[in-house]
């Protein structure tokens, strides 16, 4: 059996045992459960549906169609095939303890979207069979998404390099004024910057001016990009990480302006956005220190009511942050109490952005920073912006 999928066995052994569930049930069909696969790892071409049983106490194993066994096979993992419906669904009930609870990607009401990956028919075939399911939320947090060494280091290095590259694009706008920039024109740049610092991302970065900003996920085009001008507010928000399987993402956002002096309406903001952000981060921090701890819709609440009782509530509409990993929104938990309530727990070796915003219909503000949660309590990773940067031609 390979190694990351050993360390994943273990690590959901070690839970399970701890909340007396008898085991963990991943089941995928075309795609379906991108956990079942960041657990085996990608095998291609796989058309039919697929268990994997991990049990408290024993060792793993699959069960898969007799058309796609032998893509299992380099697993070393003892599998059973089926050739019909009714063959699966009896050698899924040999499989399976005869009662107790077992953990599968559910989320009850569809709360945690990023683990409700299991459809209500199959989960009705399998509490059929006498079994009770649980949500596999904090399981899969706990034996899959928490960061190693290596990782945590691919993640520093990343940061350090957004980091860089955010200055430059300021000081490439700054340079560029008179040839009359675009918003494209600048995502380009940071595209090519990635290339050279050996950064890779899907998608982005955000790049967006005045009103533009208010859209939390802007993207320029060349059809849709604005020229940047004396007196625009600027927000960039990039995010990457570097080759590799086995690399974390970093993602972080920051805002400009073009001249001399901001304007007090937009340093208000920032002031507002920069002081939900670091409330957070000290209730967080606190939290660490008294040997608690917090589940995500809690950190978002803090934010969201120091926005709130600043009189900008109306205008931070989507949550705190996003769990960190190999995507940029990734399978831990969302510092979340608007969009779901998430309420797992920010343990050691998870990372989140922590990401304020407020979006007014001239010109949006956010500050992101990445915290990673180390065993003495949370770190932050990424610069961290304090004052308005001045873009100057």
């Amino acid at each position: 059996m390979p190694e990351s999928i050993r360390k994943v066995v273990d690590l959901s052994q070690e839970y399970l045992l701890s909340e007396g569930l008898a085991g963990w049930l991943l089941y995928d069909y075309r795609g379906m459960n991108p956990i079942f696969w960041d657990t085996v790892g990608h095998i291609a071409n796989v058309t039919r549906p697929c268990w994997l049983w991990i049990p408290s106490q024993s060792g793993p194993r699959l069960l898969v169609s007799y058309v796609d066994r032998g893509r299992f096979s380099h697993l070393g993992i003892p599998s059973t095939s089926f050739v019909s419906r009714q063959d699966m669904v009896t050698h899924l009930a040999d499989i399976l303890p005869e009662t107790g609870q077992i953990a599968m990607e559910y989320s009850p009401g569809g709360t945690l979207p990023r683990v409700s990956k299991v459809d209500a028919g199959t989960l009705e075939m399998v509490r059929g069979l006498g079994i009770e399911v649980v949500s596999s939320a904090d399981l899969l947090q706990y034996a899959t998404q928490r960061w190693d060494e290596e990782q945590l280091r691919s993640h520093l290095t990343a940061a350090e390099k957004l980091g860089r590259i955010v200055h430059d694009a300021f000081r490439h706008i700054g340079t560029s004024l008179a040839a009359g920039l675009t918003e494209y024109d600048v995502a380009e740049y940071i595209r090519g910057r990635f290339a050279e610092e050996g950064i890779e991302s899907p998608d982005g970065p955000v790049v967006a001016v005045n009103e533009h900003s208010s859209d939390p996920h802007f993207e320029p085009t060349p059809e849709a990009s604005s020229v940047i001008r004396e007196g625009d507010w600027v927000l960039i928000d990039l995010w990457g990480r570097l080759p590799g399987e086995n690399t974390m993402v970093a993602d972080i956002t920051w805002t400009a302006y073009v001249g001399e002096e901001v304007p007090a309406s937009h340093r208000r903001v920032f002031d507002v956005v920069t002081g939900a952000r670091d409330a957070a981060v000290a209730e967080f921090e606190r939290v660490a220190v008294d040997g608690g701890v917090l589940q995500g819709w809690q950190l978002d609440k803090i934010a969201r009511d120091y926005i709130a009782e600043a009189g900008y509530g109306d205008h931070f509409n989507h949550r705190l942050g996003h769990s960190l990993g190999r995507e940029v929104h990734s399978n831990a938990v969302n510092l979340d109490s608007w969009e779901t309530h998430d309420t797992r727990r920010l343990v050691p070796g998870v990372a989140v952005s922590v990401e304020p915003g407020i979006y007014l219909p001239e010109f949006g503000v956010r500050s992101e920073i990445d915290v990673y949660m180390d065993e003495s309590g949370p770190r932050i990773t990424t610069p961290v912006q304090r004052s308005i940067v001045l873009i100057r031609g």
